[in-house]
């Protein structure tokens, strides 16, 4: 068939009447009733902005976040005992478990009504010095908020109405907190001023009932730059605060004289006090360390305005920024950390240093476990939100938290001009997980939204984790696509690294293939340059409907495009080899796109598309559409692909494939940015580009092919990178995408995503957590009486004159001491609930060995004494026995052992008995060694007279002697 180009205009054609909008309007009535009840059991969301010419179209979409907002710089704090540790994000505190990474609550402040959210971020929190189970925080919008974590309750809420950046504490101020607030300038407007107040917690109006009340007394101690740290003193003598190249010291004592300034080469970042002794470490953008030794020095009267400076040592590894210090509790160490994603940890009597490299991510925070049991550990808060757990004596890391990995710092060199096609973001529906860029470009994460959880991480291209050199970044290889076949089985990666003036540019094309018993991508195939210097712009996988072979097409600006087949080898096995390779007037494809049976290929080239049949690469027809301009992309439409949808910069055009004609046309008032279009509808949403002035908002629209007017039009508080179809919701439409600034939203009609466990606000005293392994459960193992968790309610006092059939029985130890019964009484039922008698039956005997005769045990086999099935009764005469050998014996002063028959000069000695004396013994023969034989059993007797001589066989060193089953 000749290649036939349109020539009827889009007002010519007569548009059919528009469907009856019938589903959305069953969609908003399901909100209510039995569905009004199911959104309290699903994740919080948020509703876009319909526009106002649409609004009485449908009902708005909602969007739900799968990222934190904003990864904390504030280090974690552990509760008393190291069991959890608390981790702020956005307006909420997160509550974790140490030995399982979960988080089991989460603390959130109510909003009243009208309440700017961006205004209640926390930014701050410590521990009550006078109370270790309430925790106090502080947030942008000027609150303090005190939480009695182990209840969940929210007791008390102080307004001081500035935003505080800093907190700290001490146990000889009682019921006062010290805070860094921003102070406004005289015309208003909040600057690079702040100020340091001490805030008491006591209510202003006790008898008020209001949720938030004002403190009774704000104390201003004085003025400082935007502040970076501020702590006391282990002695709580001194407070310092850092500012700029500044460090704030004020006497404790005196208050009101205010701060003396001392003064640092380079702006300070990051501060830490010594748990005993009076200095505190200081950490700036040049990365050097400085201990200072200022607070022994005689602080003037007044030191309003004075500068000054100390005597400090220098501490110098890091080649950027500090991040973040810490002092080991007993002060021997100090921990640093920064962009160079290496822990090292410095012996301060020495001045010698130990390093943790290749972290995975640069290391923001950095915070010390003070549990009184099990080993110290160090925990790390890394760029990409994950939590890193260091053991302190082996110095590696021992577990790793983390949800989804992105930081924005490692694609920082990408232009800010990037497209959505350079982030890459693809569904397994298979595993129903996502495929997404992970914290180094050079890497995939692999997350379940499901569990909330990482489930692996597949490192595309193996390469070096290294900071930057200087100021220019390095740039490492960055995977720019990522494609999965229908049948989930197939994963297509391209990564590529640009030249510079030391080496040629890479590209790779990766096949994948997916073990299903493993769980992991396995990869099959390498193509090194698939279309040779240039760029790949595109790679899609056949539907492969049965009988057909599944194809993977890929384009690119080398003008050509190249189909790619799977070939069995010999042995079986599959590997990818090229099929095929075609252009078109040397014009570069910049899109392939697939009909869903797989029988047509659409190739977009700059002024046309072109329609393959893939089997015989025949070119079936060329659409041309002069009124879009640049033709970017074309998707099939619905799920029988009747329908094509051409986008162009700023138009829309739908080609019905059937009748051969252009369905309409629509031009959009912004750039088009990307199309998803439905898998099993005939709809499809097109995203609008947002203005380089609003990367914040973006526009989408939704469209049906019986109407040219968008069926929906609605506006996100958010920009798109990549942006995909998301089927793992029961959703008329959702999708999935990566935002400008680097988050994970789902974006739909009525999305329901199953909310995590500690999302909620909940106690944690009733939570059974696994607590850490001790040293003596490496060594022996765990107890068998342990692994069994105790009843909650204890059982009634008439249940402990039964026996017991089981370990329940452990019950009776959950009551109070004083209200148990004797021990005595508790021993024989609960040993017969432990332990079960045997009923095997006894072996035959061996025989007993001669005492006196050497047994070779070269060629015999040996009996293991651990065998269960073997049981031998001991009689009263034999116990009997025993007790008469072990008191004639072990209970006489100790006697140096003689050899066997030797007649001893002092006392006449024979064996250890007397010469000629009676004496107690068994009847039981002795072997040689000395051991008693248990082979037969008699009564003791009354021996008299001469002792026998013993053989003559002498006592053969070495030999091995057979052992009796007794």
């Amino acid at each position: 068939m000749a290649a036939a180009t349109t020539t009827r205009q889009p007002h010519e054609i007569p548009l059919p009447h528009s469907p009856a909008h019938a589903k959305p309007q069953r969609q908003m009535a399901s909100r209510k009733g039995k569905g009004k009840a199911k959104e309290a059991l699903v994740a919080p969301k948020r509703r876009v902005q319909v526009s106002q010419s649409d609004a009485s179209s449908s009902s708005s979409w909602d969007w739900i976040s799968l990222t934190d907002s904003v990864v904390s710089t504030v280090p974690p704090i552990f509760t008393k005992d190291g069991s959890y540790f608390f981790s702020l994000v956005g307006n909420s505190v997160r509550i974790y478990a140490v030995t399982t990474g979960k988080v089991v609550s989460t603390l959130s402040i109510p909003r009243p009504a009208g309440f700017d959210a961006s205004s209640d971020t926390l930014t701050c929190a410590v521990l009550n010095p006078h109370n270790a189970f309430q925790l106090i925080t502080g947030s942008v919008g000027g609150v303090l908020a005190v939480w009695d974590f182990l209840e969940a309750t929210l007791l008390q809420i102080v307004d001081i109405a500035q935003p505080i950046h800093h907190i700290c504490v001490h146990e000889t101020f009682k019921d006062s907190v010290f805070v860094t607030a921003s102070r406004p300038n005289k015309k208003g407007v909040l600057d690079d001023n702040a100020i340091v107040l001490q805030v008491s917690l006591k209510p202003a109006d006790v008898a008020s009932q209001s949720t938030i009340q004002k403190s009774s007394d704000i104390t201003a101690i004085g003025k400082i730059r935007m502040p970076t740290g501020l702590s006391f003193s282990p002695s709580g003598t001194s407070l310092v605060a850092i500012a700029g190249h500044k460090a704030y010291v004020a006497s404790s004592a005196s208050f009101a004289a205010g701060f003396t300034k001392y003064v640092s080469p380079e702006r300070l970042t990051c501060l830490a006090f010594h748990p005993s002794e009076e200095y505190f470490a200081t950490g700036d953008e040049k990365g050097n360390i400085r201990l200072w030794y200022c607070l022994a020095e005689q602080l003037p009267i007044k030191p309003f305005g004075v500068e000054k400076k100390t005597q400090t040592t220098t501490l110098h590894w890091h080649a950027h920024a500090v991040s973040s210090i810490a002092f080991t509790p007993n002060g021997a160490y100090l921990l640093s950390g920064g962009e160079e994603s290496v822990l090292v940890v410095w012996q301060l009597h020495s001045g010698k240093r130990e390093f943790l490299p290749r972290i995975g991510s640069p290391i923001k925070t950095i915070s010390v476990s003070k549990a009184a049991s099990g080993e110290e550990e160090y925990l790390l808060g890394l760029a990409d939100a994950t939590y890193t757990f260091v053991g302190a004596a082996s110095l590696k890391i021992s577990r790793t938290y983390s949800r989804i990995k992105l930081d924005p710092s490692a694609v920082q060199s990408t232009p800010s001009t990037s497209t959505h096609s350079l982030t890459p973001l693809s569904v397994h529906s298979t595993t129903s997980t996502l495929i997404l860029p992970s914290s180094h470009p050079s890497s995939l994460q692999i997350y379940s939204p499901i569990s909330s959880t990482l489930v692996s991480e597949l490192e595309v291209s193996p390469s070096n984790r290294v900071s930057r050199r200087d100021e220019k970044p390095i740039d490492p290889c960055r995977i720019e696509r990522v494609t999965i076949s229908p049948s989930g089985d197939w994963l297509a990666t391209i990564d590529t690294r640009e030249g510079d003036e030391g080496a040629h540019g890479e590209s790779y094309l990766k096949i994948w293939w997916w073990d299903r018993k493993a769980g992991f991508w396995i990869l099959n195939t390498r193509v090194d340059r698939p279309h040779g210097l240039e760029k790949v712009t595109d790679a899609a996988f056949s539907p492969s409907p049965e009988g057909q072979p599944m194809l993977l097409v890929t384009t690119g600006k080398d003008c050509n495009t190249k189909t790619w087949r799977i070939r069995t080898a010999k042995d079986n096995s599959e590997f990818w080899i090229a099929r095929s390779t075609s252009s078109f007037q040397r014009e570069s494809p910049s899109h392939a796109s697939w009909s869903p049976d797989g029988s047509l290929l659409a190739i977009t080239l700059p002024k046309r598309v072109a329609l393959f049949t893939p089997s015989t690469n025949f070119l079936r027809h060329t659409l041309a559409f002069p009124e879009c301009g640049v033709v970017r992309a074309a998707h099939f439409i619905g799920k029988a692909g009747r329908y094509l949808a051409v986008v162009g910069a700023m138009d829309i055009v739908l080609w019905d494939l059937v009748g051969q004609r252009v369905r309409w046309q629509h031009k959009t008032s912004s750039p088009i940015q990307t199309l998803v279009s439905h898998p099993r509808e005939d709809t499809f949403a097109v995203v609008l580009s947002s203005s380089t002035e609003e990367r914040s908002k973006s526009k989408v629209m939704l469209f049906m092919v019986g109407n040219a007017q968008p069926l929906k039009t609605l506006v996100v508080p958010f920009g798109f990178r990549n942006i995909a179809w998301y089927p793992l919701v029961a959703s008329s439409f959702s999708l999935v995408a990566i935002t400008n600034d680097w988050k994970v939203v789902v974006v739909g009609e009525s999305i329901h995503i199953p909310k995590d466990e500690g999302s909620v606000s909940r106690g944690i005293t009733a939570l059974q957590t696994p607590q850490r392994r001790t040293l003596f459960q490496d060594i022996f193992g765990k107890s068998a009486f342990g692994e069994q968790a105790l009843p909650s309610q204890p059982s009634a006092p008439a249940s402990i004159a039964r026996p017991w059939t089981g370990r329940a029985g452990t019950e009776v130890f959950d009551g109070p001491a004083y209200l148990m019964p004797p021990l005595e009484s508790l021993f024989e039922s609960l040993m017969n609930g432990f332990l079960k008698p045997r009923v095997v039956e006894a072996p035959a005997l061996p025989s007993t060995v001669p005492a006196d005769e050497d047994v070779d045990m070269g060629g015999d086999e040996i009996v293991s004494m651990a065998r269960r099935d073997i049981i031998r009764v001991v009689d009263q005469k034999e116990l009997g026995a025993m007790v008469d050998l072990f008191k004639a014996h072990t209970l006489k002063a100790k006697v140096l052992p003689l050899p066997l028959g030797t007649l001893s000069k002092k006392k006449g000695l024979v064996n250890g008995h007397t010469d000629g004396a009676s004496a107690r013994v068994s009847s039981t023969p002795l072997k040689p060694n000395g051991v008693v034989g248990l082979a037969a059993s008699s009564s003791p007797a009354n021996i008299s007279g001469d002792v026998p001589a013993p053989s003559s066989t002498p006592l053969v060193n070495g030999k091995k002697r057979k052992k009796s089953m007794g």
